[in-house]
């Protein structure tokens, strides 16, 4: 299945798809409100302001897998996300990105392998999947890679020069 086929819902609940997104490129990431990483949401927006006027949008999946680290509700979230960081791209409705009921988002993203080849599971929140303007995933990224680091920023400027 093309990961734009998928059927996904808005954090409010509204169905989408990321076909909604194509021509784009995108980061993916899932994301938590309690963890040590959550900062790096400060990252993620920089990243989207810094590039939406060049086809780039951060996709936000909140998850709740890990260590119960986004407990909240869909209006928590959202408040969390805009009071404290600011956050003006798309959120998600709240998946599971392992497991038996690993979102098909999720089961696509993994599929792919990081620098090291290292396919399969998320590792921890704030994992980042780079998607190019035809839907193929073209980079993963682990959780303590800083939005903002070079590997990332060179990823995604190679995909907004194509």
């Amino acid at each position: 299945m093309a990961i734009y086929d998928i059927p996904l819902h808005t954090l409010s609940g509204e169905p989408a798809s990321l076909r909604d997104y194509a021509g784009q490129t995108l980061l993916l990431v899932n994301v938590a409100s309690k963890c040590g990483l959550t900062p790096q949401y400060e990252g993620l927006e920089r990243l989207q302001q810094k590039y939406a006027d060049k086809d780039f949008t951060v996709l936000g999946f909140p998850c709740n897998q890990f260590m119960g680290q986004e407990p909240g509700s869909a209006d928590e979230i959202q408040e969390f996300c805009s009071a404290t960081y600011g956050v003006t791209f798309p959120l998600f409705e709240k998946i599971e990105v392992n497991g038996e009921n690993r979102h098909p988002v999720y089961a696509e993203l993994t599929a792919h392998a990081d620098a090291a080849g290292d396919a399969g599971d998320v590792q921890w929140n704030f994992e980042k999947f780079l998607v190019d303007r035809d839907g193929a995933v073209v980079g993963r990224f682990r959780p303590r890679t800083e939005p903002e680091s070079a590997e990332v920023v060179d990823a995604i400027e190679s995909q907004l020069a194509r």
